[in-house]
């Protein structure tokens, strides 16, 4: 059963494994909010998840650590087990999703466990897990679903507490829940008034579904860039932590996610994972409008970004936020148009960064043709302005 002392004592067992990460001062995200970031990301293996990991294989009798632990996870459970397997000095075999992030998988690799690939998701390398467990007698280690697991994960509430000590509300990514279910109930059994809110990936909202048609419902397929949240259905305790203890739970889509993940790293100069930015991307989206100005605790679980898609997120944040833009423009072709285009647009202070000249297609002007223009911008307005720029000189601007 878990409790407070459960959660304290998990603290002292803790204290000599893990980082005490930051609370930082968010002030260059938002003016609305009173805006606070614990840095999970800069946590040992780059999220939460050694936390309970490591208390939870802590707890294991001589026994059960004899035969080995086995889990299932997208990348980071899996890295939490592997290093506190090794520190305890006993085997691991770690299950993960084919479309893990390479990164994640060869990390966990790393920290000196084996691999199993499983085609599909979280939730298929749950079931391979479980079928290799009865097969080889393995310990499994659950990455959301134990009371252990959850009591290591709640230490972050005690910090967070601890560092922010008139905090109104924290706000929690959830996959399948294990994380908001230790920090709300470290929270509201500490301070009642602290207001605990949960974010899931758009793509992958099995705990609001759930919470909403209040029993445990599974989701058919997700798909979300936050693979560390990407689970198709809430366990059954983190479920009930969740209702009894959770303020509130949003959705954010890829594209807030995105945005959201390159404001860390811009203004702030951190890097997290899709799953770490979801709580500020329910903040800076307005999604939970009753916290502006409050005292705001957004929790970056993790920042093991797989570099790949890095290039990606960022651009799609770019042109979510306004950053960058492409213009399609039809006119005539004839000498100077290209000119005269590129100096509306450098007047108005944008930065082209690519160019693309074709024909006319059928339809339109015999002498006419397209011109695609990729630039950098500012924002939405300075968008607009440029946009009325070129109208305004006689261009037609395609939709």
């Amino acid at each position: 059963m878990l409790t407070l002392e459960k959660i304290k004592d998990a603290q002292k067992t803790l204290a000599n494994a893990i980082y005490k990460t930051d609370v930082i001062r968010a002030s260059k995200l938002s003016d609305e909010y009173e805006l606070y970031l614990k840095t999970e990301n800069l946590q040992k293996t780059g999220s939460f998840k050694i936390r309970g990991a490591y208390y939870k294989i802590s707890k294991l009798s001589p026994e059960e650590k004899k035969r080995g632990v086995i889990a299932c996870s997208a990348g980071n459970h899996a890295q939490g087990v592997a290093l506190a397997a090794k520190k305890n000095g006993i085997s691991s075999l770690i299950c993960l999703p084919e479309g893990a992030p390479i990164s994640k998988v060869e990390a966990t690799r790393g920290y000196g466990a084996d691999i199993c690939l499983v085609p599909g998701v979280y939730d298929d390398a749950y079931k391979r897990a479980l079928e290799l467990q009865k097969e080889h007698g393995y310990t499994f280690i659950h990455p959301f679903d134990d009371e252990d697991v959850i009591a290591g994960q709640g230490t972050i509430g005690l910090e967070i507490l601890s560092q922010l000590v008139d905090a109104d509300a924290i706000v929690v990514p959830i996959g399948g829940g294990g994380l908001i279910s230790g920090v709300a109930f470290a929270v509201k059994a500490v301070n009642p008034k602290i207001k605990v809110y949960g974010v899931q990936a758009a793509g992958a909202p099995s705990m609001l579904n759930s919470l909403r048609d209040g029993k445990i419902e599974a989701l058919p397929a997700v798909a979300t860039i936050a693979d560390g949240i990407a689970v198709k259905q809430p366990g059954v305790h983190t479920f009930d932590y969740c209702k009894k203890y959770v303020n509130g739970v949003v959705t954010v889509s890829d594209d807030e996610i995105a945005t959201a993940i390159l404001a860390l790293i811009e203004k702030e100069k951190i890097v997290a994972e899709g799953a770490g930015a979801t709580p500020l991307a329910a903040v800076l989206s307005g999604k939970l409008p009753e916290l502006k100005g409050k005292k705001v605790c957004c929790l970056i679980s993790g920042g093991n970004i797989d570099v790949t898609i890095m290039n990606r997120v960022v651009t799609r944040g770019l042109i979510m936020s306004g950053r960058m833009f492409t213009l399609n423009i039809e006119l005539l072709d004839k000498p100077g148009q290209l000119v005269e285009v590129s100096q509306i647009i450098a007047n108005c202070g944008a930065n082209v960064t690519g160019v693309h000249h074709e024909h006319a297609q059928a339809g339109s002007a015999v002498i006419g043709c397209f011109l695609r223009i990729d630039m950098e911008t500012k924002n939405f307005e300075h968008i607009r302005q440029i946009k009325r720029a070129l109208t305004d000189a006689g261009f037609h601007i395609e939709a």
